[in-house]
Order: C-alpha cells, then structure tokens, then sequence
C-alpha cells in the first residue's frame, strides 16, 4: 500500500515537473495530454491510451490521426454512459472492440471536471502484468488521483490557451488602433479566428457600405436569404448560436458592433456535432467588439475624408456649371465627374423631349443597343410613377435573368417639380455602389439639373434667335456671322441668293397658307440637298439662301444649277426660283457688304434675263444695274 501511495506521489510529481517545465512549449491539449500519456505508461503500465472529449451529446477525438477509415463519427455520449453505474473506470465494450484502433484497448474511465459535468473518457490498453496496473485494488484511489491531475492539466491547458487568446486579442486590438486601413482590420480578424478555429469555417458578412477597392473576401449582407439568428444578430446586437439541423451544422453570428451601429456580423460555421464552449463564445464575441470599434474609427476617419472630398466635388461641379457652359460642354464634364467619383461600366444622360425620353451624345454606347434599352424602359416606367431616385443593387433578381450589369443608380433631374430627364449609371457586378456613392450621386444632379436646364432653354432660345420657326433655316443674323467667320478662316467659298418666281401669284392664287407651304417645301430640299457641307438661310420674304465654305467655283456653279433644276419637279403647286450666285478664293476676299450686294446683282440680271435660272455675278452687271 505505502509502495502504490509512493507510486503515486511521484506519478503526481513527475506530470506536474513535466507540466510546469513545458508549460511555454505547449501550444494545444493534445501536448498536454502526451505528459499524461507518458506518465501513464511509466507508472500505471498503461501502454496506449486513446481520449474523447465530450461536447454537447457527441465524442469528440483528440487524437484524430489514430482513427482508421471505417471508424464512423460522432459517437454520442449516451452510448457510454450507462456503463459508468458503479466505477469510474470500467472494461471496455465490445461495439469499440470491434472498431479497428481500439481492438487492443481494454478499459475505460470517465472524467469530471466538475461534479455533475462529464468532461471526457480517457481510453486504456492496460498490462495487467504492471503492479500499478488501474485495474488492481488500488485502481479507485489511481483513477481519484488520475482525475485530479487531468483535471489540473485541463484547466492548465484552458489557463494557457487562454493567456494565448488574449495575448492575440490584445495584440489585434493594438493593431486595430494604430491602423485606419479597413482592409488590414477585416484581414485581421480572419486570420485570428481561422488560427484559433483550424477547422472551421469563418465569414464576414458586411451591409454594402463598405469601399469598393476592399481586398479581404467579404460577403454581402442579403436580409432575403440570411439565416433568422444572422439576422437577429444584425438587429439585437447580441451573439447568436443556431443549430441547422437540415443542413449539418451549427452557425454562431457575433456582431461586429461599434459604439454608434452593428457595422456586420462575424459567422463561424461548424460541424452539428461541434459545441461551442463560453470561452470561445466569448473570445469571438470580444473580437468582433474590438474589430468594430476599430472599423468604426475607420469608417469615420474615411467618412469625414470623403465627405469634404464630396463637398469639394460638388462646389468644383456647381462652379463649373454656372459658367455657361452650354449643353455638351456641361454632360461631358458631368460625364468625368461621374465616372471619377464611381467608376460606372456605363454611364448615360437622357432628356425628355414630350412624352418620351431621347439619349444625349454623353451616353456610352451600350444604351444605344437593345440590351441597354432594358434597363432605360425599367427606370423610364419608374418615374411614370414617381419621382424618387432608383438605387438596385442586383438588378437580375428583378428580371429572374442573367443579365450583364447588375448594379444601377437612376436620378432624376427635376425643374419646377417636374422630371426634366434623368442619369443612369450601370456596373456589371452586383453590390457595387454603395449607398454613399447614391446619396452623393443625388447630391451631383440635384446641383446640376437646373444648371443643364437653363442651358437646354438657352439653347432653345439660341435656337429661335438663329433659326427660322416657318422654314426652320438658319435666321440673316445667324448667316451673316456664319459668313463673316467663313471670309476671314477658309480659302475659298461661294453664296447663293435664291428668289421663289412670281411668289405673289401663288399667294394670291392659292392664299398664303399654300405659300408658306411652297416655302417649307424648298427650305426642306435645300436642307437635304446641301446637307452638312454648308448652311441654308431665310434670307427675308421669299429670298433663301445658301453658303458653303471651301468649294470650287466650277462645282459652285454646278450645285446651282443643280438647286434651279430639281425644285421645280419637288414643289406643289409647281414653282420656279431665280438665283444669283458668287464665288470667291482667298486671293481676292471680298468685302462682307460688298459679298451681298453682288450675289443681289446677279439675282437681279437672273429675273430680268427670263427667270428660272441661276446667273454668276461679273463685273459687267454692276454698269446694267
């Protein structure tokens, strides 16, 4: 007896030397466990022994590498409990006999930790041959003493794993205060769960607030398909565990939570077998709390940057745009105000014109294809009803489609409380623009509608200065500026003054309706005629006229011909037209007064010499005037 108690001692003596000697060496209960393990052999004669920690209601192996293929986990507890009736140790059962690493194994013992907790069950190939073998008589004071010293490596290794945890926890939490990079706190605190957590899985599931250039793997908070504990997580604040039977594992949502809002939420995912222990529950909870406090710090820190940077962006674009900037100047610079403050795949700016939307030259190709006349009918339907800004996140949820850009922001662009037109931005991935980018797109519009609106009536107004309203040719003012810029930068040009024949007949005939009529109908066959290359005027009454810069005089004289000869075979009831045309090259520039009094001379000779023709001015006909 005094032998077996000597025995002992130095069997207590020796684990905790070992312990205490290896204590900083040890980094997992599985090094602790081995100085138990080669005690056991050294003393107690045990010659392999083999541990399951109990979680919840399954076994869980230590030793995960001794199990053979064919062994199936989890074993639930309850399988074993009704053998420790009477003893703490007992022989082992035939059902893990017959399990190939244990066919050796001979006896089991189950561990408290506390009184009424189940902690593990340690597994023993014993030699009964050994003196101190724990099935001779002094097996109950060996297996009091056995518990006693697992107990204490239990709660070692627990000291020592979590002395690790909050060393890792202090240092992210320095870390999290000496940094403002989002991205180095989210990568971060990945990195520390999936070092403590080997073989589980971990996710961040972030709102879409975050900055689009965010390297770290994030997934986007979806409140339609998030599990219910995510969601109440999100909301309450709280650390959520949840079981999903259906699908084999158990979720715990830790809110990443600062002092002013829930910023996400850290999920760990694992095994259904798995059982989360406070500690863990805790050191997780912990981590995300200082994870969000930091990110907080961050996002402020950010914020206030990008708002003065937003302010800036909004004072430089409303300067700019009550500079008088005229249409295309304004879009064009909204174009690369846009696409630098969000970086759109497409970008577009369409007016309304009656009932009906028509596209600007700043809309990028894709919105002149069908593909992108889909997403311009989707937001067109949508301020029929109303006039809020559109913001999707996702827009192939909408069509149930795989369609090519899924991110969309519309704004509207209102004058007067009515809708004017709108912008639309587009990204091929969803979830790209954040909410910020959509407030401070609003922002953008609202300071640029009534800038782009009182340039389109402007422009309007240039327009009715400058054009005709009955023929819609340029108006005399318009054309002698046009001219005057023309004698001063070409090298050559030629005018042409055209005179409806017995104009006053047909009005007297037919009324001035009809006559007006006659007129918008050589106004519109000059415009085609001449196209692009020159412009056509309503000279006055019924004289038009038409200049084209850089021509020859041969093909001047040509064209002219050409105009005398086609209208009368255009027009209804059928008329005539007398012209007197000039040309003129750089060597000898004429004078701006004296351009049109020649052109009016050689009109003049074309009526007197018989009408319906086009004569060219010479010098000669200034002496017959």
């Amino acid at each position: 007896m005094i032998v077996h108690q000597k025995m002992i001692e130095k069997f207590k003596s020796e684990v905790l030397s070992l312990c205490i000697n290896s204590n900083k060496k040890l980094n997992n209960f599985e090094d602790f466990f081995s100085l138990l393990n080669n005690s056991l052999t050294k003393f107690f004669g045990v010659e392999e022994c083999f541990l399951f920690n109990i979680e919840g209601e399954f076994l869980k192996p230590l030793q995960k590498e001794l199990l053979v293929q064919g062994f199936e986990l989890p074993l639930a507890f309850n399988l074993f409990e009704t053998y420790f009736n009477d003893s703490k140790v007992v022989e082992l059962p035939n059902f893990l006999k017959e399990k190939g690493p244990f066919t050796e194994y001979t006896s089991m013992m189950l561990v408290h930790l506390a009184e009424d907790k189940p902690e593990a069950i340690l597994l023993f190939k014993c030699n009964h041959e050994h003196e101190g073998c724990l099935c001779f008589n002094h097996a109950n004071e060996s297996v009091i003493e056995l518990e006693a010293i697992f107990k204490y490596l239990y709660q070692s290794f627990e000291v020592h794993a979590n002395e690790q945890q909050y060393r890792k926890l202090y240092n992210m939490t320095d870390l999290f205060h000496s940094t403002m990079d989002i991205d180095v706190i989210l990568e971060n605190v990945l990195v520390t769960i999936e070092e403590n957590f080997h073989d589980l899985e971990v996710e961040l599931i972030l709102p879409n607030d975050q900055d689009r250039q965010t390297r770290v793997r994030i997934k986007p908070f979806d409140y339609l398909l998030e599990r219910p504990s995510t969601i109440e997580a999100f909301v309450s604040g709280e650390l959520k565990e949840e079981v999903v039977e259906e699908l084999n594992y158990r979720l715990l949502d830790a809110p990443i939570k600062g002092r002013q809002a829930i910023y996400g939420i850290l999920q760990v995912k694992a095994p259904l077998t798995y059982a989360f222990s406070e500690a863990q529950k805790e050191f997780i909870r912990m981590l995300a709390q200082a994870s969000g406090n930091s990110l907080e710090n961050a996002k402020l820190y950010h914020q206030s940057h990008r708002l003065i940077s937003d302010l800036q962006l909004i004072n430089e674009t409303s300067h700019r745009l009550n500079m008088k900037l005229n249409i295309n100047e304004m879009l064009s610079f909204l174009q690369k105000q846009l696409s630098k403050s969000f970086q759109p795949t497409e970008l577009g700016f369409l007016f309304k014109v009656e009932d009906s939307y028509e596209m600007s030259n700043a809309c990028t190709d894709v919105f002149k294809s069908a593909a992108g006349n889909a997403y311009i009918q989707h937001v067109e339907k949508h301020f029929e009803k109303t006039q809020d800004p559109l913001f999707i996140a996702d827009f192939s949820r909408l069509l149930e489609a795989d369609i090519e850009y899924k991110s969309l922001m519309a704004i509207p662009m209102i004058v007067e409380e009515k809708i004017s037109g709108f912008s639309i931005v587009l990204h091929k991935e969803p979830y790209f623009f954040s909410f910020d980018s959509f407030k401070l797109m609003q922002s953008l519009i609202h300071h640029s509608s009534l800038a782009i609106s009182n340039s389109i009536l402007r422009n309007q107004l240039q327009d009715m200065v400058d054009c005709d309203h009955l023929t819609k040719l340029y108006a005399r003012n318009y054309s002698d500026k046009y001219i005057v810029n023309s004698l001063e930068q070409d090298d050559s040009g030629m005018f042409l003054l055209v005179d409806i024949d017995d104009f006053k007949k047909i009005n007297d005939t037919h009324g001035h309706q009809v006559g007006d009529d006659v007129l918008v109908q050589i106004s519109s066959e000059l415009r085609n005629f001449i196209g692009t290359r020159g412009i056509c005027s309503r000279w006055g009454g019924e004289e038009l006229s038409i200049y084209i810069p850089n021509i020859l005089e041969s093909e001047a004289l040509k064209i002219s011909r050409e105009i005398v000869e086609v209208l009368p075979k255009v027009t209804s009831p059928t008329v005539t037209i007398s012209a007197g045309m000039i040309a003129w090259k750089k060597e000898n520039r004429p004078q701006f007064q004296q351009f049109f009094q020649q052109a009016d001379i050689a009109l003049y000779c074309a009526k007197n010499s018989g009408k319906n023709k086009v004569c060219v001015f010479e010098d000669s006909m200034q002496l017959q005037s």
